[in-house]
Order: C-alpha cells, then sequence, then structure tokens
C-alpha cells in the first residue's frame, strides 16, 4: 500500500473536522422528496467541488431544478486499469408536518460524537465522506490509473432513478459502489416494483339496477368492479403465501417476497354501481429474481384467479407495471442486486475494510432497496456501502455516527486507490 496513502487516512483523522463541515452544508441545502424539484443548488455544489479537484463535469436536468451530476477523472492509463463509479443521491426523505425534531431539520447538529439532521444518515453522510476521501488523493498529488466516475443523483427517494439516467447516458465502469446506508456493511438488495391491477366493466349502471345483477330472476349479468376486486386480492395472497414457503434467500426472514396491496381506488359515485376499481401493489423480490419475472409470475397467477370467476372470466382484470416517478406517474422499479462474494471489487472492498477497521467486513443484503439495482441491470458489477443505520433512515432527529463515518472515509480513500491502480 502507498506511503502516500497511509498518509492520507492520518489526514482523514487530522481533518475530521472540515469533513464535518462538508456533510453540515450538505444537509443544510433543503431537498426533500417529495417535494422534490429542489436540488439543483446543492448539485452545483457538488459539480463546483469535483470540477476544483479536476473532474470533467457533466450535469443535466432529469426533471426542472433536479439535475444530475457526474464527474469524470480521467485515469493515467485507462485503458489497462480498471474504472470505478462512486454513486449517491442528493434528495433525502420527506419531513412531514408535525414531526418532533430538537430545530429544524436542515440545520445540522454536532454533538456527542453524531452529525444529526435530515439525510445525515441516508445518504448525504456517504456523499460527503467519498468526495472528502477523493479530495484528499488530490491533494495527495496521487494519480490514478484508471478513470473515476462519481456520480450524484436525484429522485431516488421517490422512485426517479437519477442512477438509471447515467446509465442511459452511456456511463458505465468495471465496478461500483452505491455509497448508501448500509452501517459499514458489504451488501445486495432485494428489488421492488409496484403495479396497478384494473377491473373494468364495459357498462355503467345505475345503483338501482344492483337487485337485478344479484338476485334470481334479474336477468342482468353484471357486476360490481370492486367486489370483484375482492377476489384479486385473495388471489394475490394466495399467491404471496405460496412465495414464502416456495422461495427463499440467504440473509433474509421467511417471507421477505411480500405482495403489499397498498391504495384501492373504485367507483364513481353512490348512485352508481362500481364500473372500475384499480388496486395499486408494491411486491418484494429477491436478489435472485428480476422485476418483469415476478410481474409475469403476479399477472399469470390472477388471470388464472380470474378464469374460475364467471364474470371476470368475460372481463379479466389488467396490468400497468412500474413507472418513472412516484410523483409523476405513481409507479417505480427497483432492480435487485446480487454481489459474487468472488468479485475482485468485492475482495478488494473486503480487504479495505478489515485494514481501515480491525475487522472482517460484513457482506450481506439490505432490507431495503437503493439506486444500485440500475448498475447491476446495465451489467455493472455494483455493491452497497455506506455509513449510517436504517433504524436512522428517514427518522426524526436522523444521525450518523462521527467515528463511523471516518472509518468509512477511509476505506472508500483505500478501495478508490487499490480498485483503479488493479490492471484490466
Amino acid at each position: 500500500m502507498s506511503k502516500n496513502l497511509d498518509v492520507i487516512l492520518k489526514q482523514i483523522d487530522e481533518r475530521k473536522g472540515e469533513m464535518i463541515d462538508l456533510l453540515k452544508t450538505f444537509i443544510s441545502f433543503k431537498t426533500p422528496a417529495p417535494p422534490a424539484r429542489n436540488t439543483k443548488e446543492a448539485q452545483q455544489y457538488v459539480a463546483t467541488f469535483l470540477e476544483e479537484l479536476g473532474f470533467e463535469i457533466d450535469m443535466w436536468d432529469v426533471y426542472p431544478n433536479d439535475p444530475n451530476v457526474v464527474g469524470l477523472l480521467k485515469g493515467t492509463a485507462s485503458d489497462t486499469f480498471k474504472s470505478l463509479i462512486i454513486n449517491g443521491h442528493m434528495d433525502v426523505a420527506e419531513v412531514s408536518e408535525g414531526e418532533e425534531w430538537e430545530i429544524d431539520p436542515f440545520t445540522p447538529i454536532v454533538r456527542d460524537g453524531v452529525v444529526i439532521g435530515r439525510g445525515a444518515a441516508d445518504m448525504k453522510g456517504g456523499l460527503a465522506g467519498a468526495l472528502f476521501a477523493v479530495k484528499l488523493l488530490r491533494e495527495a498529488g496521487i494519480e490514478l490509473p484508471g478513470d473515476l466516475l462519481f456520480q450524484s443523483v436525484i429522485g431516488e427517494e421517490v422512485g426517479e432513478a437519477g442512477t438509471l439516467q447515467c446509465c442511459k447516458r452511456g456511463y458505465s465502469a468495471d465496478c461500483a459502489v452505491v455509497v448508501d446506508t448500509s452501517d459499514l456493511h458489504i451488501q445486495g438488495q432485494g428489488g421492488v416494483i409496484t403495479g396497478w391491477i384494473t377491473v373494468k366493466s364495459n357498462q355503467t349502471y345505475h345503483d338501482a339496477t344492483r337487485r337485478s345483477m344479484i338476485h334470481a330472476g334479474g336477468n342482468l349479468v353484471a357486476a360490481s368492479a370492486i367486489e370483484k376486486m375482492m377476489k384479486v386480492m385473495e388471489g394475490l395472497g394466495e399467491l404471496e403465501r405460496h412465495w414464502a414457503i416456495t422461495k427463499s434467500y440467504p440473509g433474509f426472514p421467511p417471507g421477505a417476497n411480500t405482495i403489499n396491496p397498498a391504495v384501492i381506488e373504485g367507483g364513481r359515485h353512490a348512485a352508481f354501481v362500481a364500473d372500475e376499481c384499480r388496486l395499486w401493489i408494491t411486491v418484494h423480490f429477491y436478489p435472485n429474481e428480476t422485476y418483469d419475472k415476478v410481474a409475469k409470475e403476479i399477472e399469470e397467477h390472477i388471470l388464472k384467479v380470474a378464469q374460475g370467476d364467471i364474470w371476470l372470466r368475460e372481463h379479466p382484470p389488467t396490468f400497468t407495471w412500474g413507472g418513472t416517478s412516484m410523483i409523476e406517474d405513481r409507479g417505480e422499479i427497483f432492480p435487485s442486486l446480487e454481489i459474487d462474494p468472488t468479485h475482485p471489487g468485492v475482495q478488494i472492498l473486503a480487504r479495505s475494510h478489515q485494514h481501515v477497521t480491525g475487522q472482517e467486513a460484513i457482506l450481506d443484503v439490505s432490507p431495503t432497496v437503493t439506486d444500485g439495482g440500475w448498475l447491476a441491470d446495465a451489467g455493472i458489477p455494483t455493491v452497497i456501502y455506506g455509513p449510517g443505520d436504517l433504524l436512522n433512515a428517514h427518522s426524526v432527529n436522523e444521525q450518523v455516527s462521527i467515528d463511523q463515518l471516518v472509518d468509512y472515509t477511509k476505506v472508500l480513500a483505500t478501495f478508490i486507490y487499490e480498485w483503479t491502480n488493479r490492471h484490466s
């Protein structure tokens, strides 16, 4: 390991006050999503920070006032050494009225070994530590042979997948680290997809006709879409229970692959029989599954359920899956992310963690989801590794440990150096 790198690790201890100030600056930018459309000032700060370190900057609007930033630091021998993406999101969880914060959530507090403020754990701590690691590497005059890409993206909290837009723009690398909340575990993740199931009649009836459609002699073959949706929900529950006993994945408790009937909308007025009903579901699936596969499984099962009902047989449910934004079109996709413990990037990150902390790295799975699945979906070997824990993510008086943030920054500085010095 480079002597210059040892000096940098010492500097991270000596100059941690600068890193804390950087995190405080990030927290002070009000970037909750929802409402979103509020990250431009913070993202411009990141762009300027990276530009001053010699990065080429690509900054573009994903949505108005919500730009992505990608910084590229070309390696001295890009063709023969490994490239790396460091990825994190600038948006933070919403703050609801009535939450009992000590003070304003966007006024950071430093005390008792923690930094308190919205985004401290999820995930402005990860962004600040990563940027500080890069800053010290650059200030030390260390030239990295492989390319380093830094992605500060928007929209992760509301399924807007700024990371997907980076992939679509053509950004790729030999390895990626998503510096989201993982308590310094090296993690993969399951996936999430939302979907709308619609039951719809081809005619609309006055509620006075209900007697004719449900009692003998009425002679009206019709039904309430709301009542028929109940059969769909029963079918979803059956499939969820079947998954729980037939599917599993190491690190997940049994039955973590759930189908949640989250929102139901139906009918138009009390004077009508409901002619349409829509069910919004959220589906969690395992790292070795894909969102299109689980969506297909649900469709096939529910259509078989419909075949067992006289009316649904002639009016089968329809399905709409995913979406690009929980704000814009009420839908989202988070692809799963399966890590390979034998991958050189995973092994070098684990060694870097052990070197800094003196403890063996923990490889497991996140119980939640991040944008990392989009990088994996694009064929980039990806892991989640960041400071903070999920008990603090999205919480009132959200906080991150300063000691953990320091360790994380040292690990990341070590990994960036080691990986980009590895021959392709």
